[in-house]
């Protein structure tokens, strides 16, 4: 039986395991299946690689996309760019088992974005490993980008610097927090100066419609959740664990 799965620290929120069951069904892969890896500290992959040997590939969420670097025996150019990872092919060679480490939030979210209007410039909170991904895209598609943390970090402002006035310039705002998965919570911004303008991007996917998305919508903006990024991160996954590993060469 190929084995897929996910692994993060705390898992129950997460929509990949009926996705890729799903999928495993309509696509009659009856020797496929698809396992929550939680595990409370990233130094324990090892353990778990040895307890599931038909692990064929897994994805990563928080807050392990950036702590599994030094467990990979190599990395694609792009996730090395990004410097986190949120997919890894498990790769047979010889008589050793290497961890192959791709980005696929950067395709997840690439795609997400087809047929949508942005605007110039974009707000991006958080500065974890999802983020690193979006503002990957971002460059590419000659966006210019504000990074909002909580704490003061180098190339970034915080939340309490967050004015009116720049949720007016900056209208795309993208929220790379888990703020807001599964609880009525939402990032502190000056929510009372987002008009029709602005466009709301949310990666979280659970809630639907979140607080953050919900502001937006109660002032006329666009808003998106993250539930398009998450299937289209977990396709090229998909086509990354089923790929000859000559066409990969990271």
């Amino acid at each position: 039986m190929r084995t897929f799965g996910l692994l993060g620290k705390t898992l129950t929120h997460s929509l990949s395991k009926n996705y890729f069951e799903e999928k495993f069904a309509k696509e009659g892969l009856t020797d496929c299946q698809f396992h929550l890896f939680e595990i409370e500290n990233i130094n324990l992959l090892p353990a778990l690689l040895e307890q599931h040997p038909k692990l064929c590939g897994f994805t990563v969420t928080i807050p392990y996309k950036q702590q599994v670097l030094p467990y990979l025996d190599r990395i694609s150019d792009e996730a090395r760019a990004i410097g986190a990872v949120n997919a890894i092919k498990v790769v047979k060679v010889g008589n050793k088992k290497e961890l192959w480490g791709f980005n696929t939030d950067v395709e997840g979210f690439r795609r997400s974005l087809s047929g949508h209007e942005l605007p110039a410039k974009a707000l991006v909170l958080g500065s974890g490993g999802a983020a690193a991904a979006i503002l990957y895209v971002l460059k590419e598609k000659g966006i210019e980008y504000l990074t909002v943390s909580r704490t003061k970090q180098q190339g970034t402002i915080t939340y309490g610097e967050v004015t009116g006035s720049l949720v007016e310039e900056y209208p795309l705002i993208i929220n790379c927090t888990p703020v807001g998965t599964l609880e009525d919570k939402r990032p502190p911004l000056p929510y009372e100066a987002l008009t029709e303008r602005n466009f709301l991007y949310d990666l979280v996917y659970n809630p639907s419609t979140t607080s953050f998305m919900q502001a937006g919508i109660e002032r006329n903006a666009r808003t998106m959740n993250g539930l398009p990024m998450l299937h289209l991160q977990a396709d090229a996954a998909w086509e990354i664990w089923n790929a000859p590993i000559e066409t990969l060469c990271p």
